[in-house]
């Protein structure tokens, strides 16, 4: 570095300690952090996290209507999928501008039957420890889940409009946006998510 150089060098980091103490500089400083903060907010909401709302009462009481729930969007990457029980964050099939919540109950090759409101899956009756009440004794399939699909039922079997109502009844993989993980508001109901 050259003599020129050097005191060039010198004079700004001068003018920067007679700067940094004035309010305009102190203004630009809060400013860059705020943006900063802002930057790193908005990666992880759009790479690591998904901000949901529970938008009915289909996974009560697990999860109460409009309870806010955080999901961790790396939950199915590095060859990881869904798997049977697991609670997930998807576009409604029918109308990809809705987000719902519900319970993974057939993976892929799966064939899932309800007979007298009891869900068996690949003819074995399931334990579904989480259900908010025994469900109305009626049938419903068979269906068979398609490579890449996954079949979607409520807690509140009852009251949910799920995999066994909806026009197109499988919700493909790319579908899921997250693996449910955080509840975090009402505050009551604050938690990990079962």
């Amino acid at each position: 570095m050259s003599k020129k150089q050097r005191k060039k060098g010198s004079k700004l980091k001068e003018l920067y300690k007679e700067k940094k103490d004035t309010p305009l500089f102190v203004f630009f400083e809060w400013i860059r952090i705020i943006l900063i903060a802002a930057v790193v907010a908005l990666l992880i909401n759009c790479f690591i996290i998904f901000n949901a709302v529970v938008p009915s009462a289909s996974m009560e009481t697990t999860i109460m209507t409009g309870t806010r729930m955080i999901g961790n969007r790396l939950a199915y990457t590095f060859g990881n999928t869904p798997e049977r029980g697991d609670i997930v964050i998807f576009k409604y099939p029918d109308d990809e501008s809705q987000i719902f919540v519900k319970r993974v109950i057939g993976v892929p090759g799966d064939v899932v039957e309800i007979i007298s409101g009891v869900t068996y899956v690949n003819g074995e009756a399931i334990d579904e420890p989480y259900l908010s009440e025994t469900p109305y004794e009626l049938d419903f399939g068979p269906y068979e889940v398609p490579e890449g699909c996954y079949f979607m039922l409520g807690d509140n079997r009852n009251n949910s409009k799920d995999s066994r109502y909806w026009t197109n009844t499988f919700v493909e993989e790319d579908a899921i946006l997250a693996k449910a993980a955080v509840k975090y508001w009402p505050i009551s109901e604050a938690g990990m998510v079962e």
